[in-house]
């Protein structure tokens, strides 16, 4: 057993061990209430405390926890989000309102990978195309919130430890005074190629004489490494108003994804951010927002790792290069009309995606010759919403808006100059109601109909992939159009005294839905379809006699090619938790159920397969004395041997059908902060 492995359960036993401090209003109590009190129906919110006593590595892995959400994993890190069912550009994931798009054509490198939680104070999710303020919100937003500097000198120290020798350190300082604030952060991260369950690497899941498969020497190098920075500076020119310009870099090199026939040889990320607000103001108009960012991401992969790259004329037989880039700007205001409020206002955002592919097997007579697989695509979005917040008695509020999208988009390269038209051009409007109604205190209902609009992303439109038989092709399609969701939510809290109990459900009928599709044996493109989802989420937290508590949740999704007359692809199957915590003022310890059941409804059109049940037990505790805090457990405490229905492999994306990424075998981890 190594020495992290080691730590991790001597505090597990340490938590168990430590006798109690006295019955105190805790943590899991204020949490109610202030679920109860914030949280709709249709949204979830994870703070940061929650995400420490996790061994969570990124976003993508930290939100999986929630009700309605899962993930594609293709590695030890880089986890892509997947909202009941949803994912890519079906959702916004934004920072703080900021737009970031990854580079890679395979999703290395998603949104939610591009910062570090330790810049992170919560995350929000809202379900259904309900917010208006962000074009492309088809399926819902998880929206990341950053941390605020604070009153006076405080600083935070974080070092985190555990299993497959993983680190992940951090250190954040800030300032605040009456006019003026800062903010300063570095955070690390590294880790080793993590084990399955069945003692294998992660990494070893090709046959011998696959050539994706890791050459010997290179099985088990780092999984990743990783170094972000960030500084935030605030003026408050009034009492009433705040101005704020931030900025983020991160380095993240040597990136292993088993899932995909290549690796990241690095991903690199600016991140600019400027913010005024006022509130509280007099006179009809109560609040201003305006808002101007840019950021950058860099990206580089190939198969240099993999045995496809022995004996080439370079040191790998396929590479990309790829570029994205963003420029938006938002401005909105709220005001006081008539017995509700008003908010509108205005967006803008440019996006630019280039990327380069190189392949010693392009053909014979031209090996290595650069091709545009992402033909320098720039997007360009403007945006009015508007939205009505009505009082229809006191009880009752009624929230209607519409939002106006213009979108052009156009390709500045390509391989072939006759291969496909180079501008596509949409207008688009999306809009929503929802009814809440407060019959009596703490009990919270929640009825909701909304239009969301997504136009094809770069990729659906203009990527293109030409390869020789017997390889196939992969090549866009520019007579898409927009993807429209036409969703129906019900939804009902209970919240008050010690309970928290959230039930939803929700029904998608998916116009145009923008489905990967076989064209023939040679060629794979894209396609509109028409499709379905519906599902069901509940979620609970109730406070038990004796300081424990016990929390519950459930949630399912089902898909249908209503074209195909078979079953969506990319569907996660039920899944569910229970967990038994005992929490007193100053310590905690808990356990974790987890369970998915076995996802038979597969897309056999696209080589999807089934994946089987599993059920895993996870274990944590945490002490809290003064500013020193520490967290530590052992997740998948019998060492199962399961996958994630989204982590199988299947062409274009992967490394091709046969090949799942493995879950996580027993692992431990333990994290101290101290703040003062």
């Amino acid at each position: 057993m190594k020495l992290c492995d080691k730590a991790g359960l001597l505090l597990v036993l340490a938590g168990l061990a430590l006798p109690g401090t006295g019955v105190a209003e805790n943590l899991m109590l204020d949490e109610i209430v202030v679920r109860g009190e914030t949280e709709s129906p249709r949204e979830e919110t994870l703070s940061i405390r929650e995400v420490r006593e996790s061994p969570a590595k990124d976003v993508g892995e930290a939100l999986k926890q929630l009700e309605g959400l899962a993930i594609v994993r293709k590695g030890a890190i880089a986890n892509d989000v997947v909202l009941r069912g949803l994912q890519r550009d079906n959702i916004n994931v934004l920072v703080d309102g900021v737009r970031v798009y990854g580079a890679c054509p395979n999703r290395m490198d998603p949104p939610s990978f591009h910062y570090d939680f330790a810049e992170i104070e919560e995350i929000k999710v809202v379900k259904g195309p309900y917010d208006l303020e962000n074009a492309g919100s088809l399926g819902g937003t998880v929206e990341t919130v950053t941390k605020k500097p604070q009153p006076g000198f405080s600083s935070d120290l974080t070092l985190g430890y555990g299993s497959y020798d993983s680190v992940n350190a951090s250190a954040t300082a800030s300032y605040g005074a009456d006019r003026f604030d800062g903010l300063l952060g570095y955070a690390f991260k590294y880790s080793g190629v993590p084990e399955a369950g069945d003692g294998k690497l992660i990494t070893d899941i090709y046959p011998a004489t696959n050539p994706n498969r890791y050459r010997a020497d290179t099985l088990d190098s780092k999984a990743y490494e990783i170094n972000t920075g960030w500084a935030k500076f605030g003026l408050r020119p009034t009492a009433k108003s705040r101005m704020e310009l931030g900025y983020s870099y991160q380095d993240a090199e040597h990136v292993l994804y088993p899932y995909l026939k290549m690796d990241a040889d690095y991903d690199r990320t600016h991140r600019l951010n400027w913010r005024y607000r006022a509130t509280d103001l007099t006179g009809p108009v109560k609040a201003v927002h305006l808002q101007a960012y840019w950021d950058r991401v860099s990206h580089l992969m190939d198969d240099s790792l993999r045995q496809s790259a022995v004996g080439k004329a370079r040191d790998y037989s396929m590479q990309t290069d790829a570029r994205s880039q963003v420029v938006g700007a938002k401005a909105n205001a709220t005001a006081a009309v008539g017995p509700g409020s008003l908010k509108g206002g205005a967006d803008y955002y440019s996006r630019n995606w280039d990327a380069l592919n190189v392949r010693a097997a392009y053909t014979a007579a031209q090996p290595y010759a650069p091709l545009n697989m992402i033909p320098d695509v720039f997007v360009d979005n403007l945006g009015l919403f508007a939205e009505y917040e009505l009082p229809l008695a006191e009880r009752v509020k009624l929230r209607g808006g519409v939002r106006g999208d213009l979108t052009w988009i156009r390709a500045d390269k390509a391989n072939n100059a006759t291969a496909q038209d180079d501008r596509t051009d949409f207008a688009e409007v999306s809009g929503n109601l929802q009814l809440t109604w407060t019959p009596a205190s703490g009990v919270e209902l929640f009825a909701g109909l909304g239009r969301g609009v997504r136009t094809p992303d770069p990729e659906e439109l203009y990527i293109d992939v030409p390869a020789m038989a017997p390889a196939i092709t992969w090549r866009g399609n520019p007579a898409l159009r927009p993807t429209v969701n036409h969703q129906a939510d019900l939804g009902v809290k209970y919240a008050t005294g010690r309970y928290y109990v959230s039930a939803s459900l929700f029904y998608s009928r998916l116009d145009d839905y923008v489905n990967l599709a076989a064209v023939s044996t040679a060629l794979k493109s894209y396609r509109n379809i028409d499709a379905s989802l519906w599902g069901a989420e509940f979620g609970s937290q109730v406070s038990l006699p004796a300081d424990l508590y016990l929390k519950g949740s459930l949630s399912y999704t089902e898909g249908e090619n209503r074209d195909d007359h078979r079953p969506l692809a990319e569907i996660p199957p039920l899944k569910g938790s229970l967990a038994l915590r005992y929490d007193v003022e100053r310590w905690f310890v808990e356990a974790v159920q987890n369970f998915t059941a076995r996802q038979d409804r597969v897309d056999s059109g696209l080589n999807e397969q089934e994946t089987a049940g599993w059920l895993t037990t996870d274990l944590k505790a945490g002490v809290k004395y003064d500013s020193l805090s520490l967290y530590g457990g052992v997740n998948n405490l019998l060492d199962n041997q399961y996958y994630s229905h989204l982590s199988y492999q299947r062409d274009p994306f992967a490394s091709g059908v046969g090949f799942k990424v493995p879950e996580n075998g027993r692992n431990f981890y333990l994290t101290v902060a101290y703040a003062f």
